[in-house]
């Protein structure tokens, strides 16, 4: 397979091309921020509050 030469980028491209680049490794960087802050020893599953009732050891409290 050959490959085409690629155009040459305009300078406003270039610029568009590097402020993604950047957004991308903010968003990864906060990603794993958030992956090393998780909780510990948490529920596991979706959050208990959004389906307004908690349940522990197969008791249910509903608020």
């Amino acid at each position: 397979m050959v490959e085409e030469p690629r155009k040459p980028v305009s300078e406003a491209a270039a610029r568009a091309l590097a402020e993604a680049a950047e957004r991308r490794r903010s968003y990864e960087q906060a990603e794993a921020e958030l992956a090393r802050k998780a909780e510990i020893a948490g529920p596991a599953g979706p959050d208990p509050v959004r389906y307004g009732d908690w349940e522990r050891k197969g008791l249910t409290s509903d608020f």
